[in-house]
């Protein structure tokens, strides 16, 4: 049973890797399609990003009110729809919409997910299943955009919609008839506009909590960097085609599944701290030797991707004892507290993605020195919220708890 919720879990946070990495091959012909600037066309991936940060805002809340179950079917139904929406676009603005009406799906889905496992499991095991759900929710990433390519390639870049509405659709059946609810009825918070606003505020003047969020995030915003430039890195810097983003993804998902399969054997043998700080050695150590590579040399396969592995290790390797000692600081508001967390998470994104990586996309040197610069902001973060100091918040998670 639990193998199952591990892969469902995993199904639910792919909804977003998906829309967001499968159709990457086709920006050049979405391009032409509709007669498009490829900065017009970027922002069908802002678009899509700011409308999963903010519902990702929202969500996890209301899961804490209305319980899992009926926001993940929802996400998913809107999911379908908003997919097979986009692969009829008759219009760039029509498609932008659609991608909203996508990243609003994704986003909830997403939140709700990882609330699931608050709800069931904690500590190690806690741990443990975060590892696994991001072990397999890191196949997606490195499958999606060589199957994207492929699908444009044979199809065009309206199949990709259409791949992604019947994954939502599937995966919609699954979660119907598998997923039962997580969160008991006597648990959930009654809805109150008032109270909700002031568990948000309360949530949001934690330091410690706003800190770690930023440091989950900026270390992922170095993954961000290069997603945003994917098109560029893989056909303009590789002088790949378009059915060769695999050079890319493969190692940077190669490197998150082992990261995850690491994190996971050593959730009850190493500290939270310890494995984080473990994580950020292998971070940075990965954006210094891109950084040296891409200065001395012209970027060229497989060199110009071996870091990305092993940057890609690190984060993963960190990932699960950050995300979980956020949650940690608010274990009765869980769902809120992903929904925040999250929130952070994307709105950086976004923001690299969308307005970072055009001003770095043109060289492989300004990419690498853009990661290092994030790995190194988040490692700041991390220190200020307290680094090697044990996970406590007693004030904070009583103060939550009077609500």
């Amino acid at each position: 049973m639990r193998n199952l919720l591990t892969w469902i879990l995993a199904g639910l946070s792919m909804t977003g890797a998906l829309a967001i990495d499968m159709y990457l091959p086709s920006f050049h012909g979405i391009g032409a399609s509709f007669a498009a600037s490829p900065a017009l066309v970027q922002q069908t991936l802002s678009a899509f990003l700011f409308a999963f940060a903010f519902m990702m805002l929202f969500s996890g809340t209301l899961s804490d009110s209305f319980g899992r179950r009926p926001i993940i079917l929802g996400s998913l139904v809107l999911y379908a729809a908003a997919s097979f929406g986009a692969a009829a676009a008759p219009s760039l603005g029509w498609l932008l919409v659609c991608r909203v009406l996508q990243g609003l799906a994704a986003g909830a889905s997403t939140v709700v997910s990882r609330a699931v496992i608050q709800d069931r499991l904690s500590g190690a095991d806690a741990q443990r299943m975060m590892a696994s759900v991001m072990m397999v929710f890191g196949l997606a990433p490195a499958i999606a955009p060589i199957l994207g390519g492929w699908l444009h390639a044979a199809f065009g870049w309206r199949s990709v919609f259409v791949a992604l509405g019947g994954f939502g659709a599937l995966l919609l059946l699954v979660c119907w008839r598998s997923l039962p609810e997580s969160l008991p009825r006597e648990q959930r918070h009654a809805f109150h506009p008032g109270v909700i606003a002031r568990a948000y505020c309360e949530v949001l003047r934690d330091r410690r909590f706003l800190l770690l969020a930023l440091a989950f995030a900026l270390s992922f915003a170095g993954i961000a960097i290069y997603i945003g430039s994917a098109a560029s890195f893989v056909v303009g810097i590789l002088h790949q085609a378009e059915t060769g983003f695999g050079w890319m993804f493969i190692p940077l998902i190669g490197g998150m599944v082992c990261g995850s399969a690491a994190a996971g054997r050593l959730a009850a043998r190493v500290s939270q701290p310890r494995q984080i700080l473990a994580g950020y050695g292998v971070m940075g150590i990965a954006a210094l030797a891109n950084v040296a590579y891409n200065a001395l040399f012209p970027a060229a396969l497989p060199w110009a991707v071996l870091p990305l592995f092993f940057y890609a290790f690190g984060l993963a390797l960190a990932m699960p004892a950050l995300t979980l000692a956020g949650l940690a600081l608010f274990p009765e508001r869980s769902g809120l507290a992903a929904s925040l967390q999250g929130f952070v998470q994307m709105v950086v994104f976004a923001l690299v993605s969308g307005l970072v990586s055009p001003l770095l996309f043109d060289s492989a040197l300004k990419l690498a020195g853009g990661v290092l610069a994030v790995v190194a902001a988040s490692a700041l973060c991390w220190l200020r919220a307290g680094g090697s100091r044990p996970e406590t918040a007693p004030a904070a998670a009583a103060a939550v708890r009077s609500l």
